[in-house]
């Protein structure tokens, strides 16, 4: 064809010496022009048919498409594809410029391939299963080894070899590869045990200490889990770290439904004594142990009764403590409070006293477990019965402050 061309322009009076310089760029630029009209011909016909055939499909493939340039990095291929069919037309360049076509539509078919990875990871993900069962880390692998073959087949054609060669050749330095992709390969074994074993999920709450980590779990990729902390910080961890460090899964108390409470209110000993009359029949007037009160009081009337106590002296009989009143009151404000799940444990026990006073401690769950309604409940629950103690004839555990001592007689 050039050679056509040059004769062509001979005839009409061109410079034999310029001919084939303008022959060859008259050539070049029909090329290029073909190739482009071809490219264009496509995008406009065929790539409709596809778009239009993935707008219909449920899954939205053509967003997805559209936004990773899926379809544009495909059409790249055909111009290329020309200008290597077309090669021959300059003989001197014809290996290497084909040699480099061949290279530039592998590069773009593996951006094709990256971005169909990522429309995959996207459209998977708006199933609630991506969220126990999440496959990024996985396409990663598959990402890595595409561009790993890209990368050899293009060095193979440029050095014209087989790649068959540098693939035995990567074979022999094993070691080396292994070492290179040493974080990859743990990263596909942790990602493989994380969710198989459904030890994390996208959405979970953890807690990794070592890593500073304290919040949600936003991705799970082959080599790093992000994780969004409360105060809107992120801290990304290294997904092998998961199977050698320990951390702590929310997850569990998300789904039951339920969040512990776990405080004690302090209780200065001093204050603790046996129930008077007066005192008793003051307390007998508060609604969540009144009939506890009363059943007691007969219980220790009979008591005395059966056994001709003189229970005049503390010592001798049945004896109810304001301590103990304490502890029932508690008990059933519990088990009133709406907030407070009654199909979960509560437990209110008394610690072993030491230097800062007798421990009464509440062990219940809310039933809300958003972290704001979580502790507003707690809180409305320790201001009612640290306001309440001195209705007992207690008082709460303080070590002095300084105003104890300005103030002391």
């Amino acid at each position: 064809m050039i050679e056509k061309v040059k004769s062509l322009m001979i005839n009409y009076g061109v410079n034999e010496n310029l001919a084939p310089f303008l022959s060859n760029i008259i050539t070049l630029t029909a090329v290029m022009v073909i190739s482009l009209t071809a490219a264009s011909v496509v995008r406009k016909i065929l790539f409709r048919v596809l778009e239009s055939y993935a707008e219909k499909s449920k899954a939205n493939w053509h967003t997805v498409f559209t936004e990773r340039r899926i379809f544009d990095r495909l059409v790249r291929i055909i111009p290329i594809g020309i200008i290597h069919a077309f090669a021959p037309l300059f003989p001197p360049y014809t290996e290497w410029i084909q040699r480099i076509a061949y290279s530039s539509m592998i590069f773009f078919l593996l951006l094709a391939v990256d971005g169909l990875l990522d429309g995959v990871n996207d459209i998977y993900s708006k199933f609630e299963i991506s969220k126990i069962r999440p496959i990024k880390g996985y396409l990663q692998v598959v990402n890595i080894l595409s561009y790993t073959v890209g990368i050899i087949v293009v060095i193979s054609v440029f050095i014209d070899r087989s790649p068959w060669i540098l693939l035995s050749g990567i074979g022999a330095a094993t070691a080396v590869v292994m070492l290179i992709f040493q974080n990859s390969i743990l990263g596909l074994v942790a990602s493989i045990q994380l969710t198989s074993n459904n030890m994390l999920q996208i959405g979970d709450w953890i807690e990794m200490p070592k890593y500073g980590a304290d919040g949600n779990v936003l991705e799970i990729t082959l080599h790093t889990v992000k994780i969004q902390n409360s105060d809107k910080t992120i801290t990304y961890i290294p997904t092998h770290a998961f199977m050698q460090e320990s951390f702590k899964n929310w997850r569990g108390m998300m789904e039951s439904g339920g969040r512990r409470i776990k405080r004690a209110i302090h209780i200065d000993v001093t204050s603790i004594k046996l129930c008077d009359e007066a005192l008793l029949s003051r307390l007998e007037n508060i609604p969540h142990i009144h009939k506890y009160i009363k059943d007691k009081r007969k219980e220790i009337t009979e008591y005395h009764t059966d056994y001709n106590g003189d229970h005049s002296y503390i010592t001798e009989g049945s004896h109810l403590t304001n301590i103990g009143i304490f502890r029932i009151y508690i008990e059933n404000y519990l088990k009133n409070h709406p907030k407070v799940s009654k199909d979960m444990t509560q437990v209110v026990r008394q610690l072993s006293p030491g230097e800062n006073g007798l421990p009464v401690e509440i062990y219940a769950f809310t039933n809300e477990i958003a972290w704001s309604d979580y502790e507003r409940i707690q809180s409305d629950i320790f201001e009612h019965l640290l306001a309440v103690v001195p209705e007992f004839d207690l008082r709460i555990y303080q070590k002095p402050s300084g105003y104890d001592v300005s103030h002391a007689v």
